[in-house]
């Protein structure tokens, strides 16, 4: 059961990394945590409160009818595992492993590669260098269209890799400029300014992004809803289609969440303080949607 063509609909299988797997509970001096700054969190993570808030998060997945799989903890991970949405990319023939522009998540996708053939997920492909490539900066706006960021994470090589391999596939990589934002050391993806909510909506951080993707998102007929721009800082444009106009999103941005429900969209919440906020990733990067029904992508 492989279906990766798409952002929205309703998802069955997906992948996620707990922070007890990804080492957030060693002690503040252990080599996992202690790289905390380096790694660009904002603050000594807090195991208790994450394990809870990543609780929360499974439990709404769960609720929402998915299936899930934990990727079992490894020395090799750091604390970025827990978002595991970007070693990764599920297509419809088989897993695409990523070759991190953030060097540090390398060892990732071999761990994503072993634990998916366990699933009977076969690895298709994977980008090597000098290509880099990060799935949260890969889109599908439609079953035969991928939409990529091309920024700190994802460069042109890589890109260029994955052009040639979904081509084979009959399926078309189109690129996004993305902004210089704070730097290469900040997580800004192509996921980080829009999220797709159903095949025609696209909830969106406008002045982020570039004048040629605004147009290109228009030409293709999506509506844009913007989020609440105070909400920038703590990820509100960070939310996970569940399929069939039902949303999880980070409870914090509630005047986000309202928009959202004002369009028409049922909206699930967890807290996301310190598994999200502090780390940069909210419920898109802690999961690797594996298998979404095919009958939902047209919902």
């Amino acid at each position: 059961m492989i279906n990766g063509h798409s952002m929205v609909a309703d998802l069955r299988r997906v992948l996620v990394c707990s922070p007890s797997s990804a080492g957030w509970e060693c002690g503040a001096g252990a080599p996992a945590q202690g790289g905390w700054r380096e790694l660009g969190f904002l603050h000594p993570p807090n195991f208790p409160e994450a394990q809870s808030q990543h609780q929360a998060l499974c439990h709404e997945l769960e609720a929402a009818g998915a299936e899930l799989f934990h990727l079992p903890a490894s020395a090799d991970l750091t604390l970025d595992a827990v978002y595991t949405h970007d070693a990764s990319l599920a297509t419809d023939s088989g897993l695409i492993v990523m070759h991190p522009g953030k060097s540090s998540r390398v060892a990732e996708g071999k761990y994503h590669r072993a634990f998916c053939e366990t699933l009977g997920i076969p690895t298709v492909a994977e980008i090597a260098v000098p290509g880099t490539a990060e799935a949260g900066d890969m889109v599908w706006l439609d079953d035969k269209t991928l939409l990529i960021g091309n920024g700190h994470r994802t460069n042109a090589a890589g890109i260029a890799q994955m052009r040639t391999l979904l081509a084979a596939k009959g399926a078309q990589v189109l690129s996004a400029p993305l902004p210089y934002g704070a730097g290469p050391s900040a997580c800004l993806h192509l996921m980080s300014l829009i999220s797709l909510l159903d095949p025609n909506t696209v909830l969106a951080d406008l002045p982020w992004l570039a004048v040629e993707t605004v147009e290109l998102l228009k030409s293709r007929g999506f509506r844009f809803i913007e989020i609440e721009y105070s909400e920038r800082a703590s990820l509100a444009c960070n939310v996970l289609s569940l399929g069939s106009r039902r949303l999880l999103a980070i409870e914090e941005n509630f005047r986000t969440n309202e928009k959202l429900r004002s369009a028409g969209f049922d909206v699930r919440t967890f807290p996301g303080s310190e598994l999200c906020i502090n780390g940069g990733g909210g419920p898109t990067c802690l999961t690797r949607p594996l298998f979404r029904h095919e009958n939902s992508r047209s919902g």
